[in-house]
């Protein structure tokens, strides 16, 4: 491979900053990771990502990050790339609700992501910590792929508060019903296929819920509570965005979608920390997970054409130096590329790809230029010329990665999950 005179430049700069880590093993001591107290300073939300999900060494990293943000820099949630409607059940039973077995009931239909083993390592810290964590879903339901985990919830709210609408909300359930999968790319094909007529029936009757939970808030509130009212709330506004992203989709695949027109969800991502900052009690500090074209700081492009304007974004545009966001990759290995595929369980197979050598300009060819194994970089030091790319899975996404990420975390190879475990 050759490198470019921009590569060795940023190489150059990444030996002379970069700080290497030693552990991999999420239970392994935690002193290497110390770094990453000067790093986060006083931010109050610290995202880390992964450039593919289902690699495990990104899950064991992130765990090990997560229990030195917990255990040394007074960090109480974990916020996941997970439906904030199930993440309600999830939080129950990180606080002790239950049995230590419950976990898999849970977990049994949702993508495995790498929820499972953080949120096992918080129930038993939360059974001696004098502060105990939290579990905070952020997501739409079931990663698109359903409305009903947010919508079944709400109807039994409305149940309560409102029996005159309820009719509406279960005609709304019907039709999501009709489409619903265990994901997106499940679920999003089936909604192409439901009548125009369906479509647009459902999508008017969530914009009518959602005005009436506004319009009518005080009288919900002599029904109910105001943290009854809120989730409920919250929770439909989840499926409107939902609903909104299926139309985006299908304009994205049809090559007449509006621009950006997939950020719905990520707005949706973002609003939801908030949201969790602010009925959480001053000092809140947030460990953020999920992918790395969720947490950057600047707009998602392929081929050249703006395709959405990410979590990351909007959560610096919102808190500035309170937002920090730590990507990471891998220089070598296998990664996991998805591939669509409606007959599969979750609408998409896995398929173990062989990383080739890192593309000129990429951050991953700087720190394969660099010599370095497993280590982080700070990059808010950097004042060199930016590379403008980092994997996605085994391709590549354009753009200036200084501007995109607060820093970097690089591992010299990665691996493909057993997802049959």
């Amino acid at each position: 491979m050759s490198v470019s005179s921009h590569d060795t430049s940023f190489a150059d700069w990444l030996r002379g900053h970069a700080v290497p880590l030693t552990h991999l093993d999420p239970g392994a001591p935690l002193d290497d990771l110390e770094p990453l107290r000067e790093l986060i300073g006083g931010a109050r939300v610290v995202a880390i990502g992964e450039n593919s999900h289902f690699i495990t060494e990104f899950a064991h990293l992130r765990e090990r990050i997560l229990r030195f943000l917990a255990e040394r820099c007074g960090f109480t949630v974990l916020a996941f790339e997970y439906g904030l409607s199930e993440g309600f059940g999830l939080d129950a039973w990180a606080q002790g609700e239950g049995t230590d077995d419950d976990l898999t009931g849970h977990l049994a239909d949702s993508i495995p992501v790498g929820v499972e083993e953080p949120l096992r390592w918080m129930r038993r810290h939360n059974a001696t910590a004098a502060t105990p964590l939290r579990f905070a879903g952020i997501d739409i339901p079931a990663a698109g792929g359903s409305l009903l985990p947010a919508l079944a919830p709400v109807a039994d709210y409305l149940r309560q508060v409102d029996p005159e609408v309820l009719p509406a909300i279960q005609e709304a359930m019907r039709i999501a019903e009709s489409f619903a999968g265990a994901s997106a790319a499940s679920a999003a094909p089936a909604w192409t296929r439901l009548a125009t007529a369906e479509q647009d029936a459902l999508s008017a009757t969530l914009s009518r819920l959602l005005i009436r939970f506004r319009a009518v808030a005080p009288l919900y509130l002599s029904r109910s509570d105001q943290h009854s009212y809120d989730i409920a709330r919250r929770r439909l506004q989840a499926a409107c965005h939902a609903d909104y992203g299926f139309r985006a989709m299908a304009g994205l695949y049809a090559g007449n979608g509006l621009t950006a027109d997939t950020s719905a969800r990520d707005l949706y991502m973002a609003e939801s920390i908030q949201w969790h900052l602010q009925r959480s009690h001053p000092g809140t500090r947030i460990v953020l997970a999920a992918h790395n074209a969720h947490i950057q700081k600047t707009p998602v492009s392929f081929s050249g054409r703006l395709t959405g304007l990410p979590m990351g974004q909007h959560l610096h545009n919102a808190l500035g130096g309170d937002y920090l966001a730590l990507a990471l990759t891998s220089i070598a290995g296998h990664t996991a590329d998805m591939r669509p595929d409606e007959n599969a369980r979750f609408g998409f197979t896995i398929h173990n790809t062989p990383l080739q050598p890192p593309e000129p300009g990429s951050i991953e060819a700087a720190f394969a230029d660099a010599g370095l194994g497993l280590s982080i970089a700070d990059l808010r030091q950097a004042r060199h010329e930016s590379p403008d790319r980092i994997r996605i899975q085994s391709a590549y996404l354009h753009t200036p990665i200084l501007d995109a990420f607060d820093a970097i975390l690089s591992i010299p190879a990665s691996t493909v999950a057993d997802l049959e475990d």
